[in-house]
């Protein structure tokens, strides 16, 4: 089973750059989007509808901003849309989140592959606040799906580099979004009591592997990057990974795709 995450940073951009004439030679199964910055009626020409692929898109209500998107080779059994409805049953109130489209999840068997958008807190105060908020909210939400009798696969720009040897410059950012000692305990429960697997890591150690660059500063060029996105895993399926490669031969967004594959059968 071969799953691939990129956030495309807009997905009408990513077409021009020939994100999807790549995607379909990839030979994977599940294709994970987010930043997609578009509306299903914005989408309708066939380029981004392959005759290979279902899809679902979960976009978000202000137009040109954030938007996930699952395509798969194989029909969902079922489709989740938005935070609230993967977390039936309690009174948490994920409309600051839901409205701006960060979450989808599709359910093929005992497997659910979800595409999840994290909120950045680069831009201002507010917007760190914002995504603190949705750690408080996210973190119980994870913990009830390890409680669940299905395997998880959350894919997605998480916005945040776990460890030192997740971004080049960590010294100097120890005092930014992204890499904030909150922010990195946060990973560290997620990876520990929460239970969950980096399944990158899983097969590779190295450093300098790197997810998200800058367009300041020839960063891509220099490799001065971040790893913030990421296949998180549930242990089952986690303990099956085989491969991961991170894409940079060509560029269609300022994430590279990553692709990991699985000897699961769901």
């Amino acid at each position: 089973m071969r799953i691939i995450t990129v956030n495309v940073n807009g997905i009408r951009a990513a077409a021009r750059k020939g994100f999807f004439s790549w995607m379909t030679r990839q030979k994977a199964d599940v294709v994970c989007l987010q930043e997609t910055r578009a509306n299903p009626e914005q989408i309708e020409d066939r380029i981004y509808h392959p005759r290979s692929f279902h899809n679902a898109y979960h976009p978000a209500q202000r137009r040109g901003y954030s938007g996930v998107a699952i395509y798969s080779r194989r029909e969902p059994d079922r489709v989740i849309e938005g935070f609230s409805r993967a977390d039936r049953g309690t009174d948490t109130d994920w409309s600051e989140f839901d409205t701006e489209g960060r979450y989808v999840e599709a359910r093929f068997g005992k497997l659910s592959i979800v595409s999840l958008y994290a909120p950045s807190g680069s831009s201002h105060d507010e917007r760190q606040a914002s995504k603190f908020r949705f750690l408080d909210l996210f973190m119980p939400l994870l913990r009830k799906i390890r409680r669940r009798r299905r395997e998880y696969i959350i894919c997605g720009d998480w916005n945040i580099a776990h460890k030192q040897i997740d971004l080049k410059n960590w010294r100097s950012n120890q005092k930014n979004s992204g890499f904030l000692p909150e922010e990195r305990a946060w990973m560290d429960e997620l990876f520990g009591p929460a239970g969950f697997v980096d399944a990158f890591r899983q097969v590779n150690q190295q450093p300098d592997q790197y997810t998200w660059w800058s367009n300041r500063g020839r960063a891509w060029d220099k490799n001065v990057g971040w790893r913030i996105d990421y296949q998180v895993a549930t242990p089952g399926v986690g303990a099956t990974v085989t491969k991961a490669q991170i894409y940079r031969r060509k560029r269609f967004s300022d994430h590279a795709p990553l692709t990991i594959d699985y000897d699961f059968d769901g």
